[in-house]
């Protein structure tokens, strides 16, 4: 029997469509004053090199490491109609200690 060949796509994106948004919580701030770490809402076909390439040019600051997690969509209710949200992805980004990303 064959193996199915998993076929991905390479789509290049650009550094402000692979950034959707920052995430501004109390735990984000938290971790961008103890660990010099920042949270954004990414692009699903984001890959960590595309979100470090990302950040570097938009912000001017040199990227240490990133990590991203798939999170799954919510269950919501209205009436007596059921949803899910979309799922989306998150990356936490890791920066060099000298460089820093003022969101207000």
């Amino acid at each position: 029997m064959p193996r199915a060949v998993l076929q991905t796509s390479t789509i290049t994106l650009e550094p402000h469509q692979v950034i959707v948004r920052p995430l501004v919580t109390e735990k984000g701030m938290h971790r961008s004053t103890r660990n010099n770490a920042y949270a954004f809402e990414v692009h699903k076909m984001a890959t960590k090199s595309d979100v470090r390439r990302a950040v570097e040019e938009l912000f001017n600051v040199n990227v240490l490491r990133v990590h991203t997690q798939t999170r799954k969509g919510k269950r919501r209710r209205t009436k007596f109609r059921e949803g899910l949200t979309g799922n989306w992805k998150k990356a936490i980004v890791t920066l060099d200690k000298e460089h820093r990303i003022d969101f207000f």
